[in-house]
């Protein structure tokens, strides 16, 4: 298995772990959401920099992005889409204007 697949497969993986949606992730290493997409569907080649920061976010370090893991491990589950609301009020009770 390549060094991208491999980092696709364990960004998503730790992501989906620490229940962490794209979007918040994306934040938190300051890597815009559709980037972050293309290294977790292995279409990007990211720089050095981005894997530190990507390594930070999900609190491992880098060597960890590029670890080989079983080939028969599940694959990481999507999270639910949709964005959780704020303050524990679902959007529909919340009043715009």
């Amino acid at each position: 298995m390549d060094a991208r697949a491999r980092l696709a497969w364990n960004v998503r993986h730790l992501r989906s772990a620490r229940g962490l949606s794209q979007e918040t992730l994306s934040l938190d290493a300051a890597v815009a959401a559709p980037y972050l997409s293309g290294i977790e569907r292995g279409v990007v080649n990211p720089t050095v920099d981005v894997l530190d920061r990507l390594a930070t976010a999900l609190g491992v370090e880098v060597d960890t992005l590029l670890r080989s893991y079983d080939e028969g491990s599940e694959a990481p589950r999507p999270l639910r889409a949709g964005r959780k609301p704020k303050g524990g009020r679902s959007q529909s009770t919340l009043k715009i204007g």
